[in-house]
């Protein structure tokens, strides 16, 4: 799209014409009042559509194109329900939000362009997490469902995902986020799109009652199958977001001892006026529920993103009386061989930017692995068999036949019975890590994140590695490499003790490398080894950066 405030001013028109939304007909009237002033600004917002991935839909909240808005809505609304049409696929569509700035108007929204489509809409009751639509899907027979939600995003954005249900998401698909080619299918649908005001718009859809809610909190409860943890204290946050009250209940089912909450983030509230940024991942993120357990002498401190699928655990450590926050790697393999250790058999799968310790304590157990593309939309494809899934980003699915996604709620119910059988012999998380360790090896991951304002800086950095890709790592030499190209944008390079995973983020302008370096720990020693291990990881770091050309 040109600067040319001219042409700028003529596609606006055109647009605020086609725009269903009095509230974003006013704000796009002012700025093409406001021209050549608002020429920036203006040409942000048409330099395209908000394109239509495997993630769906994510942007800042505002009028046109490349925003997320009612008029953008419609028209992916009725690009999906044009795109089941033309795949006969019968059935209702489930339709869930959370409680971000206009998510329930969006879903509202949905619903009202599945039913002029003459299909069936299902609105789930309330503002509630994502895990509770993607149960939904399955419980329902839903041929899809729709998620309003930017998950961990800031409060001025939102988005739109996409699930299928078994009819065209297959056995492992039931109940999944959908995978390419899927989402440029619906892409074209959506351009499809002939103006708004001819879409179809029917009744507001089906409210489905408070006994969805129930369904999935008394499913998602018995994923627990051991009481013994009365004695355990939780201090919890939901990050003002959804996932407060459902998880409570879950735990409280279950048998544990209601958590303790931290009250000023408890409720939900679209601006999260208390963090900068609402994802666990985030360092001081998590800091008041970390004061909340100290205070209350906690066993635990958890927090859910805002749309409760991603879940952060940190562990009170006696002997040193600070908190450890869990890297998602290590909560990962604690659940893994948590299940393991109570006779779950099955597949158990992670993606290749995880760590590597999965497949060895997999390989050591006699249990199916699977490794996949980053991201649970494939993790969920790995088998019909899967039990378990995860991914360092805090993502965990415990229980794949109620939720085929992350589920931030059910994996912290995991975490506080794991938690609770250690404390009957004396012991934590971290020490069930520590023996882990002497067993297979310190396993330390970081990562190196850079974030960049021109996406062509990425594109250099991912040709510069591949043009001279380093022939050893950390003074060993290369043994393994693998370009991903054309199926994914994915670099990886890997001694036998150390792998750097290079890739642009899938939802923000950053290009990460997940880093992992190996240090034995069979003397028992496993604190010297982690002291090794951390020296490594930033030689790793520094290495990485070089070979992509950003040092």
């Amino acid at each position: 799209m040109t600067a040319d405030p001219e042409r700028l001013r003529i596609s606006a028109l055109a647009w605020l014409a086609d725009d269903p939304d009095p509230e974003t007909r006013a704000e796009l009237a002012a700025l093409i009042e406001a021209l050549p002033a608002s020429t920036a600004d203006l040409t942000d917002r048409f330099a395209g559509r908000l394109r239509f991935g495997t993630a769906g839909l994510r942007g800042p909240l505002r009028a046109g194109p490349n925003g997320m808005n009612l008029a953008v809505v419609r028209a992916t609304a009725a690009g999906l329900v044009a795109w089941l049409r033309a795949r006969n696929a019968e059935g209702p569509v489930v339709i869930g939000y959370d409680a971000r700035h206009g998510s329930r108007a969006f879903a509202e929204e949905t619903a009202r362009v599945v039913t002029g489509a003459r299909r069936v809409a299902l609105l789930l009751p309330e503002p509630l997490p994502t895990p509770v639509l993607a149960a939904a899907v399955r419980r329902q027979d839903a041929v899809a469902g729709v998620m309003v939600t930017a998950s961990h995003n800031p409060p001025q954005d939102n988005g739109y995902k996409v699930y299928l249900g078994q009819r065209l998401g297959g056995p492992a698909g039931a109940g999944a986020q959908l995978v390419s080619p899927a989402d440029a299918e619906i892409e074209a649908a959506i351009r499809a799109v002939g103006p708004l005001a001819e879409v179809p718009l029917g009744g507001p859809g089906t409210v489905l009652g408070v006994d969805t809610v129930d369904a999935y909190t008394a499913a998602a409860a018995a994923v627990a199958t051991t009481a013994s943890a009365s004695r355990l204290t939780v201090a919890y946050t939901p990050l003002h977001g959804v996932g407060g009250q459902p998880l409570a209940e879950v735990l409280t089912r279950a048998g544990f001892a209601a958590p303790l909450t931290v009250t000023e983030q408890f409720a939900p509230d679209p601006d999260f006026p208390t963090v900068a940024y609402p994802n666990p991942e985030e360092p001081g993120v998590m800091d008041r529920v970390l004061a909340l357990g100290s205070a209350h002498g906690a066993d635990l401190a958890i927090a859910n993103d805002p749309d409760a699928d991603r879940c952060a655990v940190a562990v009170a450590d006696p002997a040193t009386g600070t908190w450890r926050v869990l890297r998602g790697d290590e909560l990962g393999i604690l659940l893994a061989d948590h299940l393991m250790r109570r006779g779950v058999s099955g597949r158990y799968a992670t993606t290749i930017a995880s760590s590597t310790l999965l497949s060895r304590l997999c390989a050591a157990r006699g249990m199916p692995y699977g490794e996949t593309l980053t991201g649970f939309k494939w993790i969920m494809r790995a088998g019909t068999d899967l039990v378990f899934g995860y991914e360092e980003a805090l993502g965990y699915c415990v229980a794949p036949a109620l939720v085929r996604d992350k589920d931030g709620i059910t994996a912290a119910l995991l975490a506080c019975e794991l938690a609770a059988e250690l404390a009957e012999t004396g012991r934590t998380p971290l020490d069930r890590l520590d023996e882990l360790a002497v067993e297979f090896g310190v396993h330390a991951t970081d990562q190196l994140s850079v974030r960049v304002n021109d996406l062509a800086a990425i594109a250099a950095a991912m040709a510069t590695i591949r043009a001279r890709p380093p022939e050893a790592l950390l003074g060993q030499p290369v043994t393994q490499r693998r370009d991903l190209l054309p199926d994914a944008e994915v670099f990886l390079t890997a001694t036998a003790t150390a792998r750097s995973v290079v890739r642009p983020s899938g939802t923000e302008p950053k290009l990460k490398a997940y880093l992992e370096v190996v240090e034995p720990a069979a003397d028992g020693d496993t604190g010297a080894a982690r002291e090794r291990a951390a020296v490594a990881l930033a030689r790793l770091r520094a290495e990485t950066a070089g070979a992509l050309g950003l040092d």
